[in-house]
């Protein structure tokens, strides 16, 4: 092993990886120099490269304690052979560890779950680290449950603002509760999206993953709204009345327009007296939140006079500590107030949304999704400079569905300086997602484990994987959602080492079987009783067609128009038949009606001893078209597709009580008696 290679080892950059095909592939020597500059290392020379392992080797040998620890009870933690470790409990107290064996420190099996202190000793040096102790399991959700997969923005009813709202998740979760017996509802990410137009689309592009995005709420369900005049209620209604008209249409979706008019009609609210309860709550809720909503929503203040990317912004304001930012949090101390509102706001409706669901029999009720990362602009990386890698965007491999692989623009974490910071800013945004959630699903899961790093301006193909601490960012995890008492859901389609699903599997993170992706070892569909049983399963994902626009070959017609295919689209369309003929031999020899694919499919999952199962709206209505062609941009809509039915009509949450094709679709998944 070169000086090179040996360098991106001890940071966790591999140098080759396994590829969609099973085959081995190799990191350019280019790629692998540009992300380790990103991550702190001198590889201008080859005697850098030599000092740099250098200062790793004598760090390793000097260090008591790493910068914070995670660990499990029971499990060792590390330090020098010969110190001496205790641990320090919050409410006082301590337990001294005893050695394990070479460099290794049990922790008790009864150490309570939560955030402690460990401090070592060894001679007459001494140091210090935060120490959580993570539950070893996930929550269990008991039961089997199924539920909708639902794009929320997608879906409309007769009182949504142009998008779908918490009021229309609300209305979904009680329905498809009370009626069909589902146990839970999942949505797409609800993360803060920019405060002003233009607002991008993508739901896996946010702002702030700390936040969430107003676009989301229903003003009318704002307390103030019912005390108001009547002429400032007129003025709400009258803003509300366009958007409305637009929910009877299958146009393509405006966010900026839904945004002006609700805005306007919040800001409208926000002048309202509000009672000392009210008021009471409000400040309790800025004290909760602390420095980070006062950051987020400066920085809210600030995008709205200079646009939604702070490194265009003047120089002096792309430093949220600096003395000029501190001035213009003064002058815009109404907008930044209103910004602060609106999360209070967002935060009311979110547990109205989960407290129905709960209340109308769901076990779980919101699963919330958590998107890999944030945009490169925002506010999330405004306020944690310092925490996120530079020159670096993160995406996928090439792999069967996106050959040429895949760049979604967003900074990683720095690992090294994450775990520097005790995981607090990772924690706090775990923290919110899951504040009213009865589960979170962690798209793209493998963020725990490596992220795909690919240096600015290269194709997607020319990245490289970049470790992560498993265990405490897993284990971060864990404990947050046991304090919510949440089941984890993780992403692991796509290109996914065995060890990986292991871990999720022994932790209690239930993974995620697509119908169209589970193979027998002949490239066959996967017979149902071999099938995980800790995982959602499913028929597709956001990414993919809906059913009936799968059947039909929408996927392959699309991504031949927009040149996005890397080989004659005859094969693919071979490839298809040839898949959607076997799939119709084994739903027959399981005594399944393929004539009807969308009962058959979701037939089939029931037959899987897979605990929780998803059924996408877009299938139950008979939708064609796909939300999200990924390697795209504006040369698709992506995220802006309202919910339809097979021949293009909009179809409405108010009209799903009587849709025989959500009755039917959903039949083979429901409890008896529903």
């Amino acid at each position: 092993m070169n000086d090179l290679n040996e360098l991106a080892a001890a940071y966790g950059v591999e140098t080759s990886y396994t590829d969609w095909r099973r085959r081995p592939a190799d990191v350019s020597p280019d790629t692998i120099r540009t992300v380790l500059t990103a991550l702190g290392a001198d590889v201008s020379s080859p005697a850098t490269v030599r000092a740099e392992l250098e200062r790793l080797a004598h760090e390793r040998r000097t260090r008591l304690l790493p910068p914070s620890l995670v660990a499990y009870p029971g499990e060792n933690l590390s330090a020098p052979a010969g110190a001496d470790l205790r641990v320090e409990l919050p409410g006082g107290g301590e337990i001294g560890l005893a050695p394990s064996g070479a460099g290794s420190y049990r922790l008790p099996a009864d150490v309570p779950p939560g955030d402690h202190a460990v401090h070592a000793r060894l001679g007459d040096r001494t140091a210090s680290a935060p120490l959580l102790v993570a539950p070893p399991r996930a929550p269990d959700p008991g039961t089997r449950a199924w539920g909708f997969m639902a794009q929320l923005y997608s879906a409309r009813s007769r009182g949504s603002w142009g998008l779908g709202d918490l009021a229309d998740l609300r209305s979904l979760a009680r329905w498809s509760a009370q009626d069909l017996g589902a146990g839970f509802v999942l949505v797409n990410p609800l993360h803060a999206a920019e405060p002003a137009a233009p607002i991008r689309p993508s739901p896996y592009l946010p702002v702030s993953r700390r936040f969430t995005s107003p676009l989301y709420l229903r003003p009318e369900d704002v307390p103030e709204y019912a005390g108001a005049d009547p002429d400032l209620r007129r003025r709400v209604d009258e803003l509300a009345a366009p958007a409305r008209a637009r929910d009877h249409t299958a146009d393509i979706l405006d966010r900026d327009a839904v945004w002006a008019a609700k805005g306007a009609a919040l800001e409208l609210l926000y002048a309202l007296p509000r009672s000392p309860g009210r008021e009471a709550a409000y400040a309790a809720y800025r004290e909760r939140e602390g420095e980070a909503l006062t950051a987020f929503a400066t920085w809210s203040a600030l995008a709205e006079l200079h646009g939604a990317d702070w490194r265009s912004w003047p120089a002096p304001l792309r430093d949220p500590a600096s003395a000029a930012v501190a001035a213009e949090r003064e002058r815009l101390a109404d907008r930044i107030g209103f910004h602060s509102w609106l999360q209070w706001l967002l935060d009311d409706q979110l547990a109205s949304v989960q407290s129905a669901a709960r209340a109308a029999g769901m076990p779980i009720g919101v699963i919330h999704d958590l998107a890999v990362g944030v945009d490169p602009g925002g506010a999330d990386t405004w306020a944690y400079q310092d925490l996120f890698a530079q020159g670096i965007t993160v995406g996928a491999p090439p792999d069967a569905f996106n050959q040429r692989g895949q760049d979604w623009g967003q900074p990683p974490w720095h690992p090294q300086r994450l775990a520097g910071s005790g995981y607090a800013p990772y924690r706090a945004m775990l923290r919110h997602v899951l504040r009213h959630a009865g589960g979170l699903r962690l798209d793209h899961a493998m963020q725990v484990f490596r992220l795909w790093w690919v240096p600015e301006g290269a194709p997607a193909s020319e990245g490289t994987y970049v470790a992560y601490p498993h265990d405490e960012m897993l284990g971060a995890l864990l404990y947050e959602a046991h304090r919510a008492d949440a089941v984890v859901v993780g992403e692991d389609l796509g290109t996914v080492e065995d060890y990986m699903r292991e871990v999720f599997a022994e932790r209690g993170v239930f993974g995620t079987s697509m119908a169209w992706f589970e193979r027998d070892p002949g490239g066959g569909p996967l017979p149902p009783g071999k099938w995980r049983e800790l995982c959602l399963a499913t028929v597709g994902t956001h990414d993919m067609p809906p059913i009936e626009g799968y059947l039909n070959g929408d996927h392959v017609a699309l991504r031949e128009r927009l040149g996005l295919l890397t080989r004659p689209a005859s094969e693919e369309y071979e490839e298809l038949e040839e898949g959607l003929r076997e799939w119709r031999e084994l739903l027959t020899s399981l005594g399944l009606d393929p004539a009807d694919m969308t009962t058959a499919l979701h037939a089939f999952l029931a037959r899987t001893p897979s605990r929780l199962i998803g059924v996408s709206l877009a299938d139950a209505v008979g939708e064609r078209r796909t939300q999200n062609q990924p390697g795209t941009t504006d040369e698709y809509p992506n995220w802006r597709v309202p919910l339809t039915d097979a021949e293009g009509h909009p179809v409405l949450l108010d009209d799903l009580p009587d849709d025989r094709h959500v009755r039917a679709a959903t039949e083979p998944v429901r409890p008896p008696g529903t």
